[in-house]
């Protein structure tokens, strides 16, 4: 049993994730610079706006409009959100304000108020907790806009060198996003982040918004994602110049929330996916169970080779996405930071198969 799943998660790493690390992330080969408008929902963020609107002011880029949408905030939220726009007269700003009192919904409803209001073919979106990586990010993340409908980009966390866990967090979002990416690259893509993603405003208005998980209050970006993303339609821009940087859980309680919220909207995927994703963290579980309790009670040349085996393959795999994605710092602990994260994921399926996260 311990051979079968080392060699199912050998074949992920070489049959899938290959795709990914061996890739060349082109968002420079631009033809065309494309007018783009940015969607930016806003839930009692007055703090974070504040931080990061600046770096939306600096982008390098000649035509877009910054939609700015206040999510019925009970903070300072549309006061920033209104200073900026008086203390920016040159930017193209449209500001939406949904009041306390109006029709509540949830994120979805926010980010469909401000598609319906831009004036662009070309949408990007990030967070209010999110600033671009440089001012290039518009230009990279949208030039694959003129012959795809989707771009999948990466949303990385801010270092924090002595926290354990800003790694656990990072090494997470490191995990995932060679999984979407790779799952992109093979033609199956099947999630993306909120933190940075693009996709042409009519495959939006085709497939009726978010009109088939509305009433689930995540997955504006990975149900949205897994419900419209085909092989011929999707691209990937990885280029550290197009990360957005987002600002960093210090509390292990809240990103468990988080990390609750997020994974529960992954029961909505389509079966395929699933069964992949699944397939893969139930051998990766498994290969640490058995192999550690084959390696203390039953010692054998067999055993240790493909521990061994699998543990190379994986650090050479995580070296090299780490260094496409600039998170470097982390391959030094990947043992340690896997352990973790798996028993932080048993914790998390258990959690919502007995109590469903209700807010987002």
């Amino acid at each position: 049993m311990f051979v079968a799943v080392s060699i199912i998660q050998i074949l992920y790493y070489l049959g899938i994730f290959s795709f990914f690390l061996f890739s060349n992330d082109n968002a420079n080969d631009a033809s065309e610079e494309l007018s783009v408008s940015i969607i930016i929902a806003a839930k009692n963020e007055a703090v974070n706006l504040k931080q990061n609107l600046p770096f939306f002011r600096n982008q390098n880029h000649s035509k877009f409009e910054l939609i700015l949408i206040n999510d019925h905030s009970t903070d300072d939220t549309l006061k920033v959100l209104q200073f900026f726009k008086q203390q920016n007269p040159l930017l193209d700003i449209t500001i939406v304000n949904l009041e306390p009192e109006s029709l509540s919904g949830n994120k979805k409803n926010a980010i469909t108020n401000g598609v319906e209001k831009a004036k662009y073919a070309n949408l990007l979106f990030t967070d209010a907790d999110c600033k671009p990586n440089s001012d290039k990010w518009i230009s990279l993340m949208t030039t694959k806009l003129s012959k795809k409908q989707l771009v999948l980009g990466y949303g990385a966390y801010q270092k924090r060198p002595k926290s354990w866990l800003n790694k656990l967090i990072r090494f997470e979002t490191v995990m995932t996003a060679l999984q979407y990416f790779s799952y992109a690259k093979i033609g199956i893509p099947y999630m993306g982040v909120g933190r940075n993603l693009a996709y042409k405003k009519e495959l939006f208005i085709k497939n009726n918004g978010f009109i088939t998980h509305q009433h689930i209050k995540s997955g504006d970006d990975d149900l949205f994602v897994n419900q419209v993303a085909t092989k011929e339609n999707t691209a990937i821009c990885y280029h550290k110049k197009a990360h957005t940087i987002s600002k960093v859980h210090t509390n292990f309680i809240k990103w468990i929330h988080q990390k609750r919220r997020h994974i529960s909207t992954a029961e909505n995927y389509q079966k395929k996916h699933q069964f992949l994703l699944a397939l893969f963290y139930v051998t990766n579980l498994l290969f640490w169970i058995l192999g550690l309790f084959l390696i203390f009670n039953l010692t054998t040349i067999l055993v240790i080779q493909f521990f061994i085996l699998r543990l190379l393959i994986q650090y050479f795999y995580l070296y090299k996405t780490a260094v496409k994605l600039d998170e470097k710092d982390l391959v030094i602990f990947v043992p340690i930071l896997e352990l973790f994260l798996i028993i932080i994921q048993m914790y998390l399926f258990v959690a919502n198969t007995i109590v469903k996260s209700k807010t987002w």
